[in-house]
């Protein structure tokens, strides 16, 4: 058993499509029309991951508070220099995990104000 997808709340499919293939090499697993509204059902892969990616129309135009998805990654620190230089815009610098000694974490937002965690292994 596994989990299909993470739905992510977004107000442009594009950007965020863009945003995650450009920084984090996601593919594309689906991208269909679904609707009237000229909203499609999108699902982007990370390398090696079995669970997509799938974007859910966004409600509000606010920021998320708290973290909506945790990535985890084999270098943290290399991970945040290269989102800084597009310009990614970075909440916490990498740090040891208050809640887990000896682990990495960082926090950044996507192009949709998501708020993410990226911690190591």
């Amino acid at each position: 058993m596994h989990i299909q997808f993470a739905e992510l709340p977004v107000f442009d499919q594009d950007r965020a499509k863009k945003f995650y293939t450009d920084h984090f090499g996601c593919e594309v697993a689906a991208d269909a029309p679904m609707g009237k509204d000229g909203w499609r059902w999108i699902e982007l892969k990370f390398p090696g991951a079995e669970t997509a990616l799938h974007f859910v129309r966004r409600n509000d135009d606010a920021p998320s508070a708290e973290p909506v998805l945790v990535l985890v990654d084999d270098d943290v620190e290399a991970t945040v220099k290269f989102l800084k230089s597009k310009g990614v815009e970075i909440i916490t610098e990498p740090q040891e995990a208050p809640w887990q000694p000896g682990r990495t974490v960082a926090e950044f937002r996507d192009s949709e104000g998501n708020r993410l965690v990226i911690g190591s292994r």
